[in-house]
């Protein structure tokens, strides 16, 4: 994405040339990037989070609410992936392509990567509630309390 955008700005500033299609790569690259992101940094555990609160509960606590967010987070992922696939095949059965002379063709390609990129932080939310269930589980019966 980064040589694509280098390309197109030299091109279009130096050289007085562009193309309608390379910049809109560049934002449907942007997208599917974010959208697939989004599941990468949630099992990297890098999502952001608002910890007024949170920091000073106890882990178990902590863990609960992790369960409940992840659960939560996975079908609300669910519910949007769903209705998504509407608008992904009304696009296909359209023939959908950019507005813009010289613009990219298929564009229900892009929103295809949405139901996929929700269904995948679904996964990946219902991973981490399993993962947290044991983690809390596992605490409970150690006689230490790690």
């Amino acid at each position: 994405m980064v040589l694509l955008i280098a390309f197109n700005v030299i091109a279009r500033y130096f050289f007085s040339y562009g193309l309608v299609a390379l910049q809109e790569l560049e934002w449907h690259l942007m997208a599917v990037g974010a959208l697939f992101g989004i599941c990468y940094a949630l099992n990297r555990r890098e999502e952001v989070r608002v910890d007024v609160l949170y920091a000073r509960f106890p882990p178990r606590v902590q863990r609960a609410i992790d369960i409940l967010g992840s659960l939560l987070l996975g079908l609300i992922a669910l519910k949007i992936a769903w209705l998504s696939i509407g608008f992904v095949t009304r696009s296909y059965a359209l023939g959908e392509g950019s507005a813009d002379p010289g613009g990219l063709p298929a564009r229900y390609v892009l929103k295809a990567a949405i139901p996929a990129a929700f269904v995948l932080l679904a996964v990946q939310a219902f991973a981490r509630v399993v993962h947290d269930t044991a983690t809390l589980a596992a605490r409970r019966t150690d006689p230490t309390g790690h």
